[in-house]
């Protein structure tokens, strides 16, 4: 089935490189804040000098464009110099997640190829080729003695739109992290598409999740190539401090993952906090249910917008949850000029209606995984025509307004006895119980059935016993769909930006 929206009204924005506008709004507005990370604060002039110098010390390092850098701690003002005076090098930024095992994190290092690696003093040690360079000054050599005197310039590059902008690795619920390259011109995109949102010159957006994430991205670079201020949650998230920095800098724009979504709707004093100056917030990455979003566009102010895609791009839907309060369930419609259709297990394209694999294409699509072209091969699909898709590997379904309503993730899907469940059904049944907070069910292997369906559930006070809730739940399914077993747990696992790692969880089962 194809699904595309398209708008001849609206003409896309001429490709730009984004460290190209820091020094042009350095220029309009040098002393109007552009970064804010606790009492620390700096401008757009001063974020300007710095990406000059970061710049400037990589081209004396001998670091030619295409090239990269690595860069792995908690959001801070340095980190963001640091990404966009990469980017003013021609070079592109492998981000790398700080929550990652000291082997995994060298693999990845090794993998982007980067000569130089930024950290702070969270990120674990090992043994690595690239050049470590502290940026918090906890270790030698500091980015103050690697760096380039004050007011040293770099010599000009100019970014195509075709070249690495970042490499973002996969967090690695499934298996070894990926390095997705994406190109400038996709960023560009993102930027391109943020024009529907109200990014402007007095935009405030509080940034709550990792840089190292393309969740934060698609938010963060908006805000920088609109001259906006962005300002950094700290790293540890606590819904109350969110709410006071929210507050105190009178935010206009946010991107949060569904779970944090959840702890601050959950706080017991969000409703004394003036959040009025909110115009837009976003959500991404992880189930977005249909049940908080209502919470959310009932009691705080402004937009609520989901987006649905993945790192790799290809295509995206959106849903603004504010102009379709009965369209909740679902993830929206496909984002202007985005092409989305469904197919089947033989890669054969479904018809309206018909439940299968997500795939999309769109101007915004990773050029590859990086230095693994068998995975590239096996994340895309091409139509009749040699058209180019990207595979999301979810399964969903259109319904009859083109709005599409997902099931599952295609590698989630429980298959027992013949039949397919879809965790995310028997999930929606479980949280309709009052003792349930949370939960996640996955497959695990039955001689009976090939797989089974248990449920790790987070319970609230007064829960009954594992079996009761067990039978309750299966009152309410169908005879295929139902429970074998239910673990309670204290929390569920999530990486950094608020996915479970299921698969986590299978492998605790079978332990």
């Amino acid at each position: 089935m194809k699904q595309q929206l398209q708008s001849a009204a609206t003409a896309p924005l001429p490709f730009r490189a984004i460290s190209d506008l820091v020094s042009e709004h350095a220029a309009a507005r040098p002393r109007q804040t552009a970064l804010i990370e606790g009492e620390r604060s700096v401008t757009w002039a001063q974020v300007d000098a710095m990406a000059d110098r970061v710049a400037a010390s990589l081209q004396r390092d001998g670091l030619k464009p295409t090239q990269s850098i690595a860069i792995c701690g908690v959001n801070s003002l340095e980190y963001a110099a640091l990404f966009l005076g990469g980017l003013r090098a021609g070079l592109a930024v492998a981000p790398l997640p700080l929550g990652s095992q000291s082997a995994q994190l060298a693999g990845m290092l090794a993998d982007s190829g980067a000569r130089h690696f930024f950290v702070d003093a969270n990120a674990p040690a090992f043994a690595a080729s690239a050049q470590r360079i502290a940026m918090d000054g906890s270790a030698d050599p500091s980015l103050e003695q690697w760096l380039e005197p004050m007011g040293a310039r770099p010599r000009p590059v100019k970014a195509q739109p075709q070249w690495p902008f970042n490499i973002i690795y996969s967090s690695g619920t499934t298996g070894t992290p990926k390095g997705i390259v994406q190109p400038h011109q996709m960023r560009w995109m993102h930027v391109a598409r943020s024009e529907n949102y109200g990014y402007a010159a007095d935009t405030v957006t509080l940034i709550a999740t990792s840089l190292c994430s393309n969740t934060t991205l698609v938010c963060f670079f908006p805000t920088i190539a609109k001259g906006g201020c962005a300002v950094f949650v700290p790293p540890k998230f606590n819904a109350q401090t969110y709410l006071a920095l929210a507050q105190k800098h009178r935010a206009t724009h946010t991107m949060l993952v569904p779970v944090q979504y959840q702890r601050i709707m959950a706080a017991p004093d969000f409703d004394r906090y003036d959040l009025s100056a909110f115009h837009m917030k976003f959500c991404t990455s992880a189930p977005f249910h249909a049940e908080l979003k209502a919470d959310i566009l009932k009691r705080w102010p402004g937009g609520l917008v989901e987006f649905y895609g993945m790192t790799e791009g290809g295509g995206s839907c959106i849903l603004e949850a504010h102009n379709f309060p009965d369209k909740l369930h679902t993830v929206g419609k496909p984002a202007e000029g985005h092409d989305i259709r469904v197919i089947d297990e033989q890669e054969r394209e479904l018809p309206a209606g018909a439940i299968g694999e997500v795939v999309g294409h769109s101007g915004s699509m990773m050029t590859a995984y990086h230095n693994q072209p068998a995975k590239t091969r096996e994340a895309e699909w091409y139509d009749g025509q040699g058209r180019r898709f990207i595979r999301t590997g979810d399964v969903g379904r259109f319904d009859e307004d083109g709005f599409l309503a997902l099931m599952d993730r295609r590698k989630d899907m429980v298959i027992s006895g013949g039949f397919n469940i879809y965790p995310s059904d028997l999930e929606a049944v479980l949280r309709q119980h009052p003792a349930v907070a949370d939960a996640a069910v996955v497959g695990v292997p039955s001689t009976q059935w090939g797989e089974t369906p248990v449920a790790f559930v987070v319970v609230r006070e007064n829960a009954p016993p594992e079996e009761e809730l067990r039978a309750w739940a299966n009152g309410q399914l169908g005879k295929t769909q139902r429970l074998s077993g239910i673990r309670y747990v204290a929390e569920l696992p999530r990486s950094d930006i608020g996915k479970v790692l299921k698969r986590q969880l299978r492998d605790e089962y079978r332990a």
